[in-house]
């Protein structure tokens, strides 16, 4: 999983509130179980018109945003399902940091263990993240983990609060299979003294 230290990129503003998973990644594309090629589905209802052309209107399909790496969202961002491939999109996309004033519970959870940072932050700091965002190409942070900060294009700063774990998997990069082979010499250890003292198992 790539490491997660320090991004500076333009943030989109979604002031929409309870994004569920379907809308993050619509139902249709969940036929398949890999990682890759999801961005083209990434809030497909609403970047995409009934005839496949794209909604003007829809915040990544404007010019400033197209390539966005952070997302300014409404409270209760991922609720709904627990589909996996909802980070999946949003990381195919390009998406790396979701900024909203809260999670579901499953989505945020997965969000670490593929790679995204989400982030709490209060009503009142959203809303100047939120008028960050609208400022088109200019809407760029910088959000650095270590220092667990956000800084606005004008220079200013938010603090914001992680799990002491989450934090050392996205800073390092580990999943939960990186977490596991980090304890190969440990396993490996076990696995042969068990060997000896059960031969018959």
């Amino acid at each position: 999983m790539e490491k997660f230290v320090k991004l500076t990129g333009v943030a989109a503003p979604l002031p929409v509130v309870n994004i569920d998973t379907d809308m993050i990644i619509p139902k249709d594309y969940l036929k398949t179980i890999k990682r890759t090629g999801l961005g083209k589905g990434l809030f497909a209802e609403a970047r995409y018109k009934e005839d496949g052309s794209e909604n003007a209107d829809f915040v990544l399909n404007k010019p400033a945003y197209r390539n966005a790496q952070i997302l300014v969202a409404g409270d209760n961002f991922g609720c709904g399902s627990s589909r996996e491939h909802a980070p999946w999109a949003l990381l195919d996309f390009g998406i790396r940091c979701v900024i909203s004033t809260s999670f579901a519970d499953i989505f945020y959870n997965n969000c670490f263990k593929n790679g995204i940072l989400p982030i709490v932050v209060s009503p009142e700091n959203l809303d100047k993240l939120m008028d960050d965002a609208g400022r088109g190409s200019n809407a760029v942070l910088t959000v650095d983990l270590e220092a667990q900060e956000i800084t606005g294009p004008d220079g200013g700063t938010i603090k914001f609060d992680i799990d002491p774990f989450k934090r050392h998997c996205l800073l390092n990069g580990l999943d939960d299979i990186g977490l596991t082979l980090e304890k190969a010499a440990s396993i490996a250890t076990f696995e042969k003294a068990n060997a000896v003292a059960h031969p018959w198992a």
